[in-house]
């Protein structure tokens, strides 16, 4: 039978962030329509085939999974799915595997255990963690196929795109469902294919590196190196010898050859981050090697013949740069042949929510603390910030209230964000309690703390007064015994009806 000192377990969802509103709405399995179809993943070894006919008389869709791999295939990113997961009879090192699979954001878990399994720390780890609930083994079919439909259920209740952001997305890839950024990945297509260099224009911490990757993978150079250098972080003097290289005894050092980084990306793809720091002297040989396609050591005589796709990314305004003649347009004009524009993170609305789970899902790990996903007030203020850090910034806002946060869910507060949200809602005793504590703060400003003349003001009489001065915590405990003592006998009768109110 099953266990029923647990119904307070942790919903499907509770790893990868809360649900959001109705988006595509409810299909529990009393309120299912007869097209839709009911989708069930059964992760088993030895699956039972008497609980199989059941849930399949009972409507349910049956994909029978033996391993984690086997489930990863079968589920598909764009719809709901229950889950049943038997953890009776994994190994160790399968229940290490298992945890992957059932991080699917779109399939409510249904675990199957027994009591000895359930005694280990790892199995109620991946229940509590992943799991809507679980039955004790042996199960009854009707029991399961119960718990299946309110798991369904939840699931179905997920914002799809939201979901199939967060899952789809690995730790590299990029992640955007507004028209910002399908306008991005629809130009990164075209650009991909060809050998023109890339400029990428865009704000700090928009992802300007991640562009560069994607074009580079997309391209037919994406079996040849990727090599990133930022031309903002290498000093001046050592400039040089990192974009060409140099031959032995070049300098005092130089002990034997170095490649530089532009020969070392022959047949790939050369990514020159904040190429608008780049020194004018160090822009004079790179303007030379974009025209000959050739570069020479330092230290030596040989012209050697590079092939590279270069992709250059910076957050300076480059016109302005050329004017005041800090940039030469003569370089601007070889690196600028097609150009990208990176959305910043203000103008890419629901992506900011995407993106926010998705480092919630990355990094939940760095918190011993189990947290589900976002309060309405940090939802409200992700929406009402304008981040001038963008996606850097918002990585280590999220990362920090993961770790940081005292609930299950993360707040405005714990984003340090609470001034974008509103007032958060009170109830109408709190509103009068507020409204009662403001009234007496007020009225003893005004009489300078001489409760007879605030008590007057306020229509109440003294010890009323004092003892609603003690409950908002606006009385001096120092002076309560002498305040008290000195209370006559018309204080204590004179208003009984306001004092037991």
């Amino acid at each position: 039978m099953r266990d029923t000192s647990h119904l307070t377990s942790v919903g499907p969802l509770a790893a990868h962030g809360p649900t959001l509103a109705l988006a595509h709405g409810k299909r529990g399995p009393e309120q299912q329509h007869e097209s839709e179809v009911r989708a069930l993943v059964y992760l088993s070894r030895t699956p039972d085939e008497g609980l199989v006919d059941h849930l399949k008389s009972r409507g349910w869709t049956v994909s029978i999974a033996r391993t984690s791999a086997d489930c990863a295939r079968l589920v598909r990113p764009d719809m709901p799915y229950a889950g049943i997961v038997d953890l009776s009879r994994l190994t160790a090192r399968e229940l290490c595997a298992l945890e992957t699979g059932l991080r699917q954001p779109l399939v409510g878990w249904l675990a199957l255990a027994s009591d000895d399994r359930l005694d280990e720390p790892d199995v109620r780890r991946l229940i509590r963690s992943y799991c809507f609930d679980y039955v004790k083994l042996p199960a009854a079919a009707p029991t399961v196929d119960y718990l299946l439909g309110h798991a369904f259920g939840m699931v179905s209740l997920t914002d799809l795109d939201l979901a199939t952001g967060v899952a789809s997305a690995g730790d590299d890839e990029m992640v955007g469902t507004c028209e910002a950024m399908q306008h991005l990945f629809r130009t990164i297509r075209k650009i991909a294919n060809t050998d023109a260099s890339v400029f990428i224009a865009g704000e700090s911490g928009t992802g300007k590196e991640l562009t560069a990757v994607a074009i580079h993978e997309r391209s037919p150079r994406r079996k040849e190196p990727f090599v990133a250098i930022n031309c903002g972080a290498i000093p001046q003097h050592l400039l040089q010898s990192e974009l060409f290289g140099y031959e032995r005894g070049a300098f005092t050092g130089a002990n034997q050859r170095k490649i530089g980084r532009v020969e070392a990306a022959n047949g790939g793809t050369l990514f020159l981050d904040e190429i608008g720091d780049l020194p004018l002297e160090s822009q004079a040989s790179l303007l030379r090697f974009l025209q000959e396609g050739k570069i020479e050591r330092l230290g030596g005589r040989e012209s050697i013949p590079v092939d590279v796709r270069v992709i250059s990314a910076t957050h300076v305004d480059l016109e302005d740069a050329m004017r005041d003649g800090r940039f030469r347009a003569d370089l601007f004009h070889r690196l600028c042949v097609l150009r990208i524009d990176e959305p910043p993170l203000r103008a890419r609305g629901k992506d900011i929510e995407i993106l926010a789970h998705h480092v919630l899902h990355k990094f939940k790990t760095d918190s011993a603390r189990k947290i589900r996903g976002f309060a309405p007030s940090a939802i409200e203020a992700i929406h009402k910030y304008g981040w001038p850090g963008n996606v850097r910034e918002l990585i280590n806002r999220v990362r920090r209230a993961i770790v940081m946060a005292e609930g299950k869910l993360i707040n405005a507060e714990d984003l340090d964000l609470a001034q974008f949200t509103q007032q958060e809602t009170m109830t109408l005793a709190q509103a009068r309690e507020a409204a009662e504590k403001r009234a007496i703060e007020a009225a003893l400003l005004r009489h300078r703390h001489r409760l007879n003349e605030a008590a007057t003001d306020l229509g109440i009489s003294r010890v009323t007064l004092y003892r609603l001065m003690g409950s908002h915590g606006l009385r001096d405990p120092s002076a309560s015994e002498e305040k008290t003592n000195s209370m006559d006998d018309d204080d204590l009768c004179g208003d009984g009806k306001m004092a037991t109110e």
